[in-house]
């Protein structure tokens, strides 16, 4: 299995990145934000759709980190994010511009959580960290 290592320097290349770490289960604890760096961190097990599909199994799930860089603003809702033992499914990530090349970073998680980023521009980093193992379960989503 191949590591993935994408960028996203605009909303086309955020859409790639958020396909691939759609479902990725993610532990509060994982993230955080580095101000001095302007940096805001995650870590997360991603289901990897891309094998899935070739192995029409329950599928792998794969450690990945994720960062965007030049982040102003860290705001979350809907889960508290000082719960160490806190776990997140994360859904989406999206990026609305505001001004210029700044803009508004939204991690949409299961339940209605988020996790909203102020960024002076769209930086961000994925990379897959070699480990891999057979998923418990696929993910699915009700068809509303």
């Amino acid at each position: 299995m191949t590591d993935l290592k994408l960028m996203a320097l605009d909303t086309e290349d955020l859409e790639v990145i958020s396909a691939h770490v759609q479902d990725a289960i993610v532990r509060v604890a994982d993230m955080g934000y580095a101000r001095g760096d302007r940096r805001f961190a995650l870590l997360m097990n991603r289901f990897d759709w891309a094998a899935d599909l070739a192995r029409r199994s329950k599928g792998v799930r794969k450690r990945a980190a994720l960062h965007f860089d030049a982040v102003d603003s860290v705001v979350t809702n809907g889960f508290d994010p000082s719960s160490a033992e806190g776990v997140l499914e994360l859904l989406a990530i999206t990026f609305t511009p505001i001004d210029g090349p700044a803009g508004i970073v939204e991690l949409s998680f299961a339940g209605g959580g988020t996790v909203r980023l102020g960024v002076e521009c769209l930086e961000a980093r994925m990379s897959d960290l070699g480990a891999a193992w057979a998923a418990m379960a696929k993910p699915s989503h009700p068809l509303d």
